[in-house]
C-alpha cells in the first residue's frame, strides 16, 4: 500500500518557528536574571526558565504537528499530548539547573545536552504516537539519527548559548541573534523528524471521538496562547530588571553614602561571619575588605569581651529578644597591629530568607576619650603636680563619709601646709617654688596607700583623706610625712630644707560632715603654728572655742571703733637720775560690751591679721596727740607720748601723711610725739630707711621697741634714724634670774651709749631691778613699778606727786 502524501500549513509552521525564536529569546532573558540572582531568587528562575522554554518548545512542536496535514483526517489523543510536555519541561529544568552554576566543563555541558536532547526527542516521538488516524507510521532510521543528532546538537548549543549569553542584562543583537538560531536549531530538529516518518495506511482503524481534538484554529490558538505566556514571562523579566536596576542603584547609592562613611559600617550574620566592610573599617581596624569578608568577627574583638559578644549574638537569635539592639554602647575595639582602643557601636538588625543578620556603625572615640580626660583633668585636676583639687576632693570626701556611715568605720583628714614657702618663692623664683610642690607631692605619694587622696587646695596647702584609719594611724601617718622631709630638697646645686605643719580631725568624733571637717583640721594646723610648725597636732574643743572667740573679736573690732568702745591709757616712762616723768606710752584698752575687757595681747594679733589695725591706730595717733596737746594746754609740763606703729601701719605708703595730719589737727609740736617701731617691721619694709627719714626730718623722735628680740643685724643701728632703744621687758625681769639676760642688759646700755643713742628698760617692776639698771646707767625705765598703764585723767595727779614712787 502506498504511503500517504502529507502537506504543511505554512503559516503555522512558520508560527511555530516564531514561537521557537521568541521562547529562546526569552530563555536567554532569564538566564541573564539567573546569572545574578541569590540562591533563593535563583532557585525560583530555574523553574520558571523551565516551564517558559518547555512550554515553547512543546507549543513550536504542537503547533508544527497541527500545520502537518495529511489526505485522511488526523486527531490527537488529550493524555499523550499531555504527557509530551513533561520531557520538555525536565529537559529545559536540566539546562537551566546546569547554566546556574557559577562554571561549567564542556564534559558538563556534553552531558547535559545528552539528556536535554533525550528529553525533546522524548517529547517529539511521544507527541507523534498521540496522532490518531488510519495509518501507521514507520521512521526511516537515517533520518530518526539525524533527528536525534540535531537535538543533541541543539541542546549543547542552546546550553552554550545560554551560559555564554548570561550576562547579556538588556536587549543585545547577540542575543537576538542567538535566539534565532535556538528557534531554528529547535524546528529543524522537529521537521527532520517529521521527514523520517513514512505513513502507511491502515484498514479497520477506530478513532477515539471523544478525547480527541483537531483543527487549524486550535494550532492558532496554541500559537497565540503560547506567545501571551511568553509575553508575559518576558514583561515579568522586563519589570524585574526594571525593580533588580532601581534595587542595584539604591545598593550603589547606599553603598557609596557607606564606603564614604568615616565611620566602620559591618555586616555580619547570626554566626559572626563578616559580609560587609567599608573603607571607613579599613581605616580604624587596618584590615583590608579582602582580608576580612568570610572571616569571623572575633579578628576586631579584644579576648576579653569575645565570650560575652557571642553569647549575645546566640541569645537573640534564639530569642529575637533585642538587648543591646538599637542602643548606642561604649566597648573597646581591636585593630589589626592588636592595640586595644574606645569605640562607640550602634548594632542593628534584620532577617531574610538567608537567615538574621547584624549591623554595626563603629566610630572610633580615641579622641573624643583624650578630651574627655583632658577636660576631667582639667576640672578634677590640679595642672602643677596632678592630684586631685578642691572639687575632686570634695567628691571623694562625700563618698568616704557616705561609706563611713553606712559601715561604722573611721577615718582621719591631714591638713598640710608648707612652712616659709613664700621665703623659698621669694629666695630662688617660682619656678622653683613650683619644683619644690611636684617634689612633695611625689614624697608624699610614697607614703600614700592606694586607696588614700592627696589633694592639693592651692598654694602650698596639702590636705589627705585616709579611710578607715583611727587616731593612731593617723598620728603614725603625719609621723611618717614629718620624717620624710628631713632629707634636703635640691634646687640648682643647693640644698633646700623645709618643714610641714599637719593639723589632724577624725570622723566621726571631730565632725560628721565634710565642712566640719575640714574646717577643725585647718584649725589644728593653724595651732601647729603658733607652737612653732613643724609637727602635727590632732584637733580639741578647746580650739573650736578659741577660734569662735577670735572669729568674735574680729567681727566686733570694727563694730567696737564706730561704738567707741576703744580708749586709750597712759604708762608713764621715768628718768631714772631724776625720778621725773619724760614721757608716756600710749596704750589702747578695750572693754567688750558682752564679753567685757580683752587683751591687746589678744585683740592686737586679730586686728593685725583683719586689716583693722590700720584703722586702730590711726584712731590712737588722733587721740594721743590731741591729748598730750590738752595735757599741755592744761599746764602740764611738756613730755613725749610714745605710740606703737604696726608693721601694716609702717608699710602704708600714706604713714607720713597721716602723721602729719594727726599733728596738724591737734597742733601738737612734731618732737613731742615718739614713734616705737619693732626690729621685724624695719627688716620686712624695703623702704624702711626712707620711711624713716621722712619722719625723723618732720622732728618725730623714734625708737626701737622690743630691742633684743629680733634676728637681724646690729648694722641697722647704724643705718637707721633712730634715737631711742628699748630693752624688752623679757630680759629685764630676768636680770636677777638668768646671768645671760643681765649680761645682755648690760651689753645693751653700753653698745646704746657708744652709739649716742638713750636707752629705756621695758617692765620694770622691782627695786632690785631699779638699781641693776642705776648702776649700769641706764637712762629710763617704765613698768609697775612705778605706774600701770593710766587713764589720761590720772596723768594730772602724777604730776601732783614730786616723784613717782620707788624713786
Amino acid at each position: 500500500m502506498d504511503p500517504i502524501s502529507f502537506t504543511y500549513n505554512w503559516p503555522l509552521v512558520i508560527l511555530s518557528i516564531v514561537v521557537a525564536m521568541f521562547a529562546a529569546f526569552v530563555a536567554l532573558d532569564i538566564s541573564s536574571r539567573l546569572a545574578i540572582s541569590k540562591q533563593g531568587l535563583k532557585r525560583r528562575w530555574i523553574l520558571s526558565g523551565a516551564i517558559v522554554m518547555g512550554l515553547g518548545i512543546w507549543a513550536m512542536h504542537f503547533i508544527a504537528m497541527l500545520a502537518f496535514h495529511m489526505s485522511m483526517e488526523v486527531t490527537y489523543s488529550v493524555p499523550i499530548v499531555i504527557l509530551s510536555i513533561l520531557p520538555a519541561l525536565v529537559s529545559c529544568w536540566v539546562a537551566f539547573r546546569i547554566i546556574s552554576r557559577p562554571a561549567n566543563s564542556w564534559k558538563r555541558l556534553l552531558v547535559g545536552a545528552f539528556f536535554i536532547g533525550l528529553g525533546i526527542i522524548s517529547m517529539h516521538y511521544i507527541g507523534m504516537e498521540a496522532m490518531q488516524m488510519g495509518a501507521d507510521i514507520q521512521y526511516d532510521p537515517f533520518l530518526f539519527a539525524l533527528s536525534a543528532l540535531i537535538a543533541f546538537a541543539t541542546s549543547l548549543a542552546a546550553l552554550h548559548l545560554l551560559f555564554r549569553l548570561r550576562g547579556l542584562s538588556n536587549f543585545h543583537w547577540g542575543k537576538f541573534g542567538s535566539a534565532i538560531l535556538m528557534g531554528f536549531a529547535v524546528a529543524g530538529m522537529h521537521y527532520t523528524g517529521m521527514a523520517a516518518a513514512t505513513f502507511t495506511p491502515t484498514e479497520g482503524h477506530v478513532h477515539g471521538g471523544a478525547s480527541s481534538m483537531n483543527g487549524t484554529l486550535l494550532g492558532y490558538a496554541v500559537g497565540f496562547g503560547a506567545m501571551l505566556i511568553l509575553s508575559l514571562a518576558y514583561n515579568s523579566v522586563r519589570m524585574d530588571r526594571r525593580i533588580a536596576a532601581q534595587s542595584d542603584e539604591s545598593e550603589l547609592k547606599f553603598q557609596s553614602v557607606i564606603e564614604s562613611a568615616n565611620d566602620a559600617i559591618i555586616v555580619a550574620d547570626h554566626t559572626g561571619s563578616i559580609s560587609q566592610w567599608n573603607k571607613g573599617a579599613e581605616r580604624i581596624f587596618g584590615h583590608s575588605a579582602k582580608d576580612v569578608i568570610g572571616k569571623k568577627l572575633d579578628l576586631i574583638i579584644p579576648p576579653h569581651y569575645r565570650k560575652k559578644h557571642q553569647v549575645g549574638m546566640d541569645r537573640f537569635y534564639q530569642s529575637r529578644t533585642p538587648h543591646v539592639i538599637g542602643k548606642t554602647l561604649e566597648l573597646e575595639g581591636l585593630r589589626k597591629d592588636g592595640s586595644v582602643f574606645p569605640i562607640e557601636i550602634s548594632l542593628g538588625t534584620w532577617e531574610t530568607e538567608d537567615g538574621v543578620f547584624f549591623s554595626s556603625i563603629i566610630r572610633d572615640i580615641t579622641e573624643r576619650k583624650l578630651a574627655d580626660e583632658k577636660i576631667s583633668s582639667l576640672v578634677y585636676l590640679d595642672p602643677l603636680t596632678g592630684l586631685p583639687n578642691r572639687r575632686l576632693f570634695n567628691d571623694r570626701l562625700a563618698s568616704t563619709l557616705s561609706r563611713a556611715a553606712e559601715n561604722q568605720q573611721r577615718f582621719s583628714l591631714l591638713y598640710l601646709d608648707i612652712d616659709h614657702f613664700k621665703l623659698v618663692n621669694d629666695t630662688f623664683g617660682h619656678a622653683t617654688g613650683d619644683k619644690l610642690l611636684i617634689e612633695v607631692t611625689e614624697r608624699l605619694q610614697k607614703h600614700a596607700a592606694e586607696r588614700d587622696t592627696i589633694s592639693r587646695l592651692g598654694g602650698d596647702e596639702f590636705i589627705l583623706l585616709l579611710p578607715q584609719t583611727d587616731s593612731s594611724k593617723a598620728a603614725e601617718f603625719a609621723q611618717q610625712v614629718l620624717d620624710c622631709f628631713n632629707e634636703p630638697f635640691q634646687f640648682n646645686g643647693e640644698e633646700v630644707f623645709i618643714t610641714p605643719s599637719i593639723g589632724i580631725s577624725l570622723y566621726p568624733t571631730d565632725g560628721e560632715d565634710a565642712e566640719t571637717l575640714i574646717k577643725n583640721a585647718d584649725l589644728a594646723l593653724y595651732r601647729v603654728k603658733e607652737e612653732g610648725k613643724n609637727n602635727y597636732q590632732f584637733f580639741t574643743k578647746d580650739m573650736n572655742e578659741e577660734v569662735s572667740r577670735r572669729s568674735k573679736i574680729a567681727i566686733g573690732l570694727r563694730k567696737g571703733l564706730d561704738r567707741g568702745e576703744f580708749t586709750i591709757h597712759y604708762q608713764p616712762q621715768i628718768d631714772i637720775k631724776s625720778g621725773e616723768i619724760i614721757g608716756v606710752e600710749a596704750l589702747v584698752r578695750w572693754v567688750h560690751p558682752h564679753m567685757g575687757p580683752i587683751s591687746p595681747g589678744e585683740f592686737i594679733p586679730i586686728a593685725e591679721e583683719t586689716g583693722t589695725i590700720i584703722q586702730l591706730g590711726e584712731f590712737v595717733m588722733r587721740n594721743a596727740c590731741l591729748q598730750n596737746k590738752a595735757w599741755q594746754d592744761a599746764g602740764l609740763p611738756k613730755f613725749r607720748v610714745a605710740i606703737n606703729i604696726s608693721s601694716r601701719q609702717f608699710s602704708q605708703t600714706n604713714l607720713s601723711d597721716l602723721v602729719h595730719s594727726a599733728l596738724t589737727d591737734s597742733g601738737l609740736e612734731p618732737k613731742y610725739l615718739e614713734l616705737e617701731l619693732t626690729e621685724s617691721i624695719i627688716q620686712g619694709s624695703t623702704s624702711a630707711v626712707a620711711t624713716m627719714m621722712e619722719l625723723k626730718a618732720m622732728g618725730i623722735h623714734l625708737s626701737i621697741d622690743d630691742f633684743g628680740t629680733g634676728y637681724s643685724s646690729l648694722s641697722y643701728l647704724k643705718l637707721f634714724p633712730i634715737n631711742t632703744l628699748k630693752i624688752d621687758q623679757y630680759f629685764t625681769r630676768n636680770i636677777h634670774v638668768d646671768v645671760k639676760d643681765a649680761a645682755l642688759v648690760d651689753t645693751i646700755i653700753r653698745m646704746a651709749h657708744n652709739l649716742e643713742l638713750n636707752v629705756i628698760a621695758e617692765g620694770v617692776e622691782t627695786n632690785e631691778q631699779l638699781d641693776f639698771l642705776k648702776e649700769r646707767q641706764c637712762d629710763q625705765a617704765q613698768g609697775y613699778y612705778f605706774n600701770r598703764p593710766l587713764p589720761a585723767e590720772d596723768i594730772l595727779r602724777l604730776y601732783g606727786d614730786p616723784a613717782p614712787a620707788g624713786v
